[in-house]
C-alpha cells in the first residue's frame, strides 16, 4: 500500500482532480489548505518581503490531496489521470505528485465495501 500526496498549485481543476481519484477507483480522499514555503516567507517573514518580485505569477495558495492506495497500478493510474487534468507534472507550477510507504491501516473501507 501506499499512501498518494499530490500538491494542487491551479485551485481551480480541484474537481477535475477529484473525478480522476474516482476514475483510478481511489474512492476518499483528505483535502488540505495548503501553503508554498516561499509564499509564506515572503508575505509572512519581513526578512524575506524583497523576494515579493520573484514570487509574482506564482499563486500562492495550493490544495494538498492525499490518499491511501493498495496498488502501483492505481498510482500510476492516478498519475496518467492527473497530468491529462493538470498537464505535465515536470513542468513548473503543475503539482507534485508523490508516495510514502504504508505498512499499517486500520479504519480504511476497501472499494467494493463502498455502499
Amino acid at each position: 500500500m501506499k499512501l498518494v500526496f499530490f500538491v494542487l498549485n491551479k485551485e481551480e481543476l480541484l474537481d477535475e482532480v477529484l473525478a480522476a481519484f474516482l476514475e483510478a477507483e481511489v474512492p476518499g480522499a483528505t483535502i488540505l489548505d495548503s501553503e508554498g514555503m516561499g509564499h509564506f516567507l515572503t508575505y509572512e517573514v519581513p526578512l524575506f518581503a524583497s523576494f515579493k518580485e520573484i514570487m509574482k505569477g506564482n499563486k500562492p495558495y495550493n490544495k494538498t490531496i492525499f490518499s491511501v492506495v493498495d496498488s502501483d497500478a492505481k498510482v500510476m493510474r492516478l498519475e496518467e489521470l492527473i497530468e491529462k487534468v493538470c498537464g505535465p507534472l515536470s513542468e513548473p507550477g503543475t503539482g507534485i505528485l508523490f508516495t510514502v510507504p504504508v505498512d499499517y491501516v486500520r479504519g480504511l473501507r476497501r472499494l467494493e465495501e463502498q455502499p
